[in-house]
Parts: C-alpha cells; sequence; structure tokens
C-alpha cells in the first residue's frame, strides 16, 4: 500500500456565506479560490498553506440552526500548522488586531496551540509543535 494521503480539502458548513465569507477572507488575507453554487448548495473555497483547500458550504434547507458545537458528532475543530511558538505569538497578535476572540497560546507537552471561533462558532486552532 501506498503511505497515507494528506489531506486535500475541509469543508465547513456555515449558516450564512455573507457573514463567514469576509470573516475568513480577513483571516486567510486572501480572496477565495472558487465561488459555486452547485445547486444542492453554495461554496466558498479558499487554498490555504499552498495545498490545502479549505471550503465553506451553505445550504438552502439546512438541517437545523444549531451553532456549532464540538460535543456532537463529527466535527471537533481544525487546527492550521505552525512552525514554531513564535508564529503562534504572532498569529495571537493578528487575530487580536482583526478583533477575535481567542484563548491565548496553550503551551502542553505535544506542543502550543491558540484557539478561537468562527462567526457560526466553528472551533478553529493555530498549533505548533513542542519546541
Amino acid at each position: 500500500m501506498p503511505e497515507f494521503p494528506t489531506i486535500t480539502h475541509v469543508a465547513l458548513t456555515v449558516s450564512d456565506l455573507a457573514q463567514s465569507v469576509p470573516w475568513y477572507e480577513q483571516l486567510f488575507e486572501a480572496k477565495p479560490v472558487l465561488d459555486e453554487d452547485t445547486g444542492p448548495f453554495r461554496h466558498v473555497v479558499w487554498l490555504v498553506g499552498g495545498q490545502t483547500l479549505v471550503g465553506l458550504h451553505q445550504f438552502p434547507d439546512p438541517a437545523d440552526d444549531l451553532s456549532f458545537n464540538e460535543r456532537r458528532l463529527g466535527l471537533d475543530h481544525l487546527a492550521f500548522a505552525c512552525a514554531n511558538r513564535d508564529e503562534l505569538d504572532q498569529w495571537k497578535d493578528r487575530l487580536d488586531e482583526l478583533g477575535i476572540v481567542n484563548g491565548g497560546v496553550v503551551d502542553a507537552p505535544y506542543g502550543s496551540g491558540l484557539s478561537f471561533r468562527d462567526p457560526d462558532n466553528i472551533a478553529l486552532e493555530f498549533f505548533s509543535p513542542p519546541s
């Protein structure tokens, strides 16, 4: 068997693309590479880190109107890789500049993380391995 492949894309379902797209544009400091209505849903996609696609989906017929909760089955959080703790500190400063509430950099034996949430309460994180 070949080596297990890396993750190529992640799609997050959001309640309102009109609210989420500008928020993610600021976070990624980039315009989307795709904005398409497929019929069953509309999706907006960014290329991050030069190789991973992060997409937002909005469905015309959502299953419910509950906000994201990592304790439900499915996604717990999405983490973006940082090379080191200094990079995390830079992201902390950037989130603060954008007015994005965050938990500050938290160190643990397995690495350091900086947690925050998007407009739908989806849990996001910047993460670096231990120094």
